[in-house]
């Protein structure tokens, strides 16, 4: 038999991100408990994701949302990790807040931040080792919270991964903007340097004003 990688990467890729999310369960968590939810984003729910990006996107203005939503498309599968909010009574204050008490709800337990972003890191070591190609992406992870591919989560972060002869997510354009919005934005630059020249000119001749001030009251 023989196999061509060509035929059987995406394949190969799918096994490496199935790998990625053991890496991330099997991550240590804070106090020994487990609030970490774990999910593989594969085919048509990529797309889905993609387009919550843009709707996000068009909703508060991130450009770099667009450029997300592209990118993505080039990913065989996209690794969601999340983490639901548990209070761990330390009274750390690492929230901000001196005692678990005193914090508001909708402030995250910075414990439970920790432990996502050391299950974010075991999955990338995971990844590096198997030599696929991968990038933590917020834009992504706000995508799948919104839908809800995680269930209460409260912060989710999102890793596409890849497998082709150069990463697709380092290097990528921004999405450009329609020649009408750039002339609107070049305008609107123009008229601030000329605020900024005239603000300037105002302030020299005040200030040569006060030079001829003092030299007649030292006279």
């Amino acid at each position: 038999m023989i196999q061509n990688e060509r035929e059987i990467r995406h394949e190969l890729v799918l096994q490496a991100a199935r790998r990625m999310m053991t890496a991330a369960r099997t991550a240590p968590k804070g106090k020994g408990i487990d609030i970490i939810e774990i999910a593989m984003v594969t085919d048509g729910d990529i797309l889905r994701l993609s387009d919550e990006m843009i709707r996000i996107a068009a909703e508060t203005g991130f450009k770099f949302l667009l450029r997300d939503a592209e990118n993505i498309k080039s990913a065989d599968a996209v690794v969601i990790i999340g983490t639901s909010q548990k209070i761990q009574g330390l009274n750390c204050a690492h929230c901000g807040f001196d005692t678990c008490v005193e914090k508001p709800d909708l402030v995250p337990c910075a414990i439970n931040s920790v432990d996502l972003g050391i299950a974010i890191g075991s999955a990338c070591a995971t990844a590096a080792d198997l030599r696929v190609d991968t990038r933590v992406m917020f834009s992504a992870g706000l995508a799948a919270q919104r839908l809800g591919l995680l269930g209460d989560c409260k912060c989710v972060m999102a890793i596409p991964v890849s497998a082709s002869s150069k990463n697709p997510f380092f290097d990528r354009k921004p999405k450009e903007e329609p020649k009408i919005m750039s002339l609107i934005i070049s305008e609107k630059r123009c008229l601030c340097c000329l605020r900024n020249i005239r603000k300037t000119g105002k302030l020299l001749r005040l200030n040569r004003m006060t030079l001829k001030r003092l030299k007649l009251s030292k006279r």
